[in-house]
């Protein structure tokens, strides 16, 4: 299982047999039909002989013309039977010449359905402007089939070049080297060029059309957005230049250039998205006194962990994402302390709980590090176990290894042997090994039940020892209201926190989640000592608003359906909506509310939603 190659989320021909080494886009965004319509050129090597057939992944493309550019030849192509959650193949029949070791360029006349999974159109409404429409992308995990045709997976990567062409009044910007515009006379229009020339998987492309301003922050980076929030998402990621310089000092240069960042409208589902040359985040990291940087610098590390080296199939998530907060994490304690990086991994034990708990009564094979994903979209097993397991394993290793100085040099030489690649587990332990030879001959790693940590279910077999000066604080205060009867209510005031940092707060009341509901009283007066209701920062408002419907405090209801419906980053929406609907006195209200929002949420979002509704209420 750690050595599969094997894609089981892409219906496309494997890349052993052929693989697509670049490919070009011409597109044109169309916001009144919700369409991107073009074309693509696949510049594809042929690595076996007698093959007759290429199959592409897609989704609800519109397929109109495949054509082989060598000679304009028209190719024969049809759709194939639809899977009931990979999308639909298509076949393409190839040239009779095509023999092992050839080349071929073929170019693929489509357009996108207004219903694509990987795109959000918006409103002018939706927008901070109100003034014009807006148009973004998340690809990750299979739904770059539904922006082109292509072997979607996370084992092909290639070279990319675009043009796109937009209302004039409007930026395009992508995952690549921005190329200036293509000169016209068009003028309702504007084409804008992209050139990508560092390999990337497909998910890793990236499209974002709207009212873009940006705003210089650092040597290779832009910020932008909206104008409304340029200039506080300036000021919030002033410091992604050092976090890039910390990154680069650990694993190696920066292979991609620019290192713009994008803060998105409320909807997008994720905290952030790694695209390269530029970084999608959520705006609810704009909480006015940097405290979810943490979020730029996870992406900022994806840079290596994920974009250079990358996991070959989605069973092999955790080499992305286990790495990349294994990372994110030595970056905090570089800029912070490593007192920062051990709470971090504090508050990541109980994330990581949280959702082993879940799991255990719907699937247990969602807590496994290398998952098996026959016939399941891999949207589904998303959680934080590849996270937080996954840099707990890595945690645990490098406590063996005895030196982090040591453990930096297996990741620079890791970055440095796999770089442009992807590859799966066992790769990753033969190098790992290999790498330690001498203190696993000494018997260093004996004690590692690999198995268990990677193909076991559950919690990890071993929890190790941080460093707990920053979370005791937090413990001390969350026990004080855990036990808190009536008569204590008058012994607590907002001095409790005042000498708590952010993050410290969020800890605090997720210690709180782990406890008994608290009393409606003591809620209360919570509210009244530390006026939570009034926090600018989504991850304490996520947490209190939790804590309240815990405690079944119907107050709270109204504020918690509109925190749900306003944000649609799925870590604050799934569980505030999972909440609402196990809630009697709520659950009406919520069904009514994320019906009423749903067209207005990120398609990745609702369906998520919707499933955990019929999960709920049958």
């Amino acid at each position: 299982m750690m050595d599969r190659r094997e894609d089981k989320s892409s219906l496309s021909t494997s890349p052993g047999v052929i693989t697509t080494e670049n490919f070009q886009l011409r597109w044109n965004v169309n916001f009144a039909t919700r369409r991107i319509e073009g074309d693509v050129i696949l510049s594809l090597k042929i690595l076996r002989e007698n093959v007759s057939h290429l199959y592409l992944d897609t989704s609800n493309l519109e397929i109109e013309n495949v054509e082989d550019t060598s000679n304009s030849e028209k190719l024969a192509f049809q759709l194939k039977e639809p899977h009931k959650c990979l999308g639909t193949p298509l076949e393409v029949s190839l040239p009779s010449t095509v023999q092992k070791g050839s080349t071929l360029s073929i170019r693929i006349v489509y357009k996108t359905s207004p219903t694509a999974s990987a795109l959000q159109w918006l409103k002018p409404a939706q927008t901070a402007g109100k003034s014009h429409p807006y148009l973004f992308s998340q690809c990750q995990a299979i739904h770059a089939r539904s922006l082109f045709p292509c072997q979607d997976s996370p084992a092909v990567k290639a070279k990319y070049k675009a043009k796109v062409t937009v209302p004039r009044d409007l930026v395009a910007l992508m995952s690549a080297q921005r190329g200036g515009e293509e000169p016209s006379n068009d003028l309702s229009t504007k084409t804008y060029l992209f050139d990508q020339d560092v390999p990337i998987p497909s998910y890793l492309l990236a499209i974002v059309v709207g009212s873009l301003e940006s705003r210089k922050i650092g040597p290779r980076t832009l910020v932008w957005s909206e104008t409304e929030l340029v200039d506080q998402a300036a000021f919030e990621f002033s410091e992604t230049e050092k976090m890039i310089a910390a990154a680069e000092d650990m694993l190696g240069p920066y292979v991609w250039g620019q290192c713009d960042l994008l803060v998105l409208p409320p909807s997008f589902p994720y905290g952030g998205m790694e695209n390269p040359c530029i970084i999608f985040i959520t705006p609810t990291c704009l909480a006015g006194d940097k405290s979810m940087a943490n979020v730029v610098a996870h992406e900022v590390a994806h840079s290596w962990t994920g974009n250079l080296v990358t996991n070959c199939s989605w069973e092999h998530f955790w080499l992305n994402e286990g790495f990349t907060v294994f990372v994110e994490r030595k970056i905090i304690a570089r800029l912070s302390s490593k007192q920062h990086r051990d709470f971090h991994y504090i508050g990541g034990w109980k994330a990581l709980h949280d959702a082993v708990e879940r799991f255990s009564t719907t699937n247990k094979e969602n807590t496994k590090l290398v998952l098996n994903l026959d016939d399941i979209d891999p949207d589904d097993t998303y959680s934080s176990v590849p996270y937080e397991k996954g840099s707990l394993f890595l945690y645990y290793l490098e406590k063996l290894v005895g030196s982090e100085d040591e453990f930096e040099e297996f990741l620079r030489a890791y970055m440095e042997k796999f770089k442009f690649s992807s590859i799966n587990t066992q790769d990753w332990k033969q190098f790992f090994l290999s790498f330690f030879n001498e203190k696993d001959a000494a018997g260093v790693f004996e004690e590692v039940d690999w198995d268990l940590w990677l193909l076991g279910d559950g919690m990890p077999p071993i929890k190790p020892s941080y460093d707990t000066t920053l979370s005791t604080a937090c413990s001390d205060l969350c026990g004080k209201w855990a036990k808190a009867g009536e008569q204590d209510r008058i012994n607590f005031s907002s001095v409790d926190i005042q000498d708590m940092d952010s993050s410290q707060i969020m800890e605090f009341l997720s210690l709180l989640l782990s406890e008994p509901p608290l009393s409606q009283t003591c809620i209360r007066e919570m509210g009244r000592c530390f006026n939570f209701n009034a926090s600018g920062n989504c991850e304490i408002k996520f947490r209190w608003l939790r804590l309240c419907l815990k405690a079944l405090y119907e107050p709270a209801i109204p504020h918690a359906i509109e925190f749900a419906s306003k944000w649609g980053r799925m870590k604050f929406a799934r569980p505030l909506f999972r909440d609402l609907f196990k809630l009697e006195p709520a659950r009406q209200r919520a069904e009514v509310a994320f019906n009423d929002h749903r067209d207005n949420m990120h398609p990745i979002t609702s369906t998520m939603i919707a499933k955990d509704l019929v999960e709920i209420t049958g």
